[in-house]
């Protein structure tokens, strides 16, 4: 039994963090999801640039689809949707065994809109109608303005991935994002099972302050930020507000960890995935990530539901950074990352369109 396994026992939910039209091609995901019990995906601007500027397997639809007049973000939606449209049918038994937990595959709004509230719950609706799958996620971030489109969304009945989220705070805003959408449908006497999960960034935080740290706290900072928000999960899981919710048919907001391949070439390549176990949340991971945890990763202890060590963690790490405005500045970070790759992306789509024709 590998350790992919052992995580999948304790009831964390692996994730895979890729595609690519030759990882559908290929039986890549196909063996991710029988051999190392994977049973999600996400995806990123910069996974798609990838896929469409290193490889000849998009060539043919965007002559076709060049030819039809598509261009610009049109154009990249239909190559991805494509894609995820293939990855949501691979993930559909899993979804239905899990009665809708896992099985789900995500696309993102443009990056564009994330300081557009009104232009992100536009896209959000059209993006998930166009997929037209059940288990498929929209991602939207949660920034200041990404915030109401979350509820918005949620009410409306697009499930949501909340990307962006850097510190509990935002992951506090985020789910209550998406509790206000379920109490708006509730109040409407719609159906309330519409799901989401909130995803937070792990490993950005420890390349932030490797040089302003004593080496002893290098590369702990970003445990301790997940194993707080873990802790801040369970409290919100068991208060009444949720549990009235669940009782009527809501669904979990899950916990999401997001960039947990290790950045430092010195720390063990598995130092988040095993650090960050804990049931009823979800790991979403690189390849070379899930590989590694399925060849020697050590699956041992799980995140304290109390976190007691990582506050008194984060406590000792606030005498040397100034933990909320990094907080802020990541995710304000991350949001123009996302935009420069989403540029990027879009060159590179137009590029490859102006290549094949």
């Amino acid at each position: 039994m590998t350790s992919t396994a052992d995580l999948s026992n304790l009831g964390q939910s692996i994730w895979i963090d890729n595609i690519t039209r030759d990882l559908l091609d290929d039986g890549t995901i196909e063996h991710y999801i029988k051999e190392l019990s994977v049973v999600g995906l996400t995806s990123n601007p910069s996974i798609f640039n990838a896929a469409v500027s290193k490889s000849t397997s998009y060539d043919q639809q965007i002559q076709e689809l060049t030819a039809e007049g598509h261009q610009g973000e049109e154009l990249f939606f239909q190559l991805a949707i494509d894609n995820l449209q293939r990855a949501a049918d691979l993930f559909l038994p899993v979804h239905e065994a899990s009665k809708g937990v896992d099985g789900w595959v995500s696309l993102e709004v443009s990056p564009f809109l994330a300081d557009d509230t009104v232009g992100t719950v536009k896209a959000a609706q059209s993006l998930f109608a166009q997929a037209n799958r059940t288990n498929l996620y929209i991602k939207i971030p949660g920034t200041p303005a990404g915030l109401p489109a979350i509820t918005e969304s949620i009410a409306a009945g697009v499930p949501v991935n909340v990307t962006l989220l850097f510190s509990t705070e935002q992951y506090l805003a985020a789910a209550n994002a998406y509790l206000e959408g379920l109490e708006r449908r509730q109040a409407a006497g719609l159906d309330l099972n519409v799901s989401s999960v909130a995803s937070l960034f792990i490993s950005r935080w420890d390349v932030a302050v490797a040089d302003e740290l004593p080496e002893e706290l290098v590369n702990t900072l970003g445990i301790a930020v997940g194993a707080d928000a873990y802790g801040a999960y369970c409290d919100l899981v068991s208060s009444e507000r949720v549990q009235a919710l669940l009782a009527a048919g809501a669904p979990v907001q899950r916990l999401l960890f997001a960039s947990t391949g290790t950045k430092d070439p010195k720390a063990p390549d598995t130092l988040y995935v095993e650090a960050l176990a804990a049931p009823e949340t979800i790991d979403t991971m690189p390849d070379s990530t899930l590989l590694a945890l399925a060849d020697h990763g050590k699956v041992a202890d799980v995140l304290d539901p109390k976190a007691t060590v990582a506050r008194a963690q984060l406590a000792e790490l606030g005498a040397h950074v100034d933990l909320d405005a990094l907080a802020l500045r990541l995710q304000d970070e991350g949001k123009a990352s996302f935009s420069t790759a989403w540029t990027s992306l879009l060159d590179a789509v137009a590029d490859k369109a102006r290549v094949v024709a």
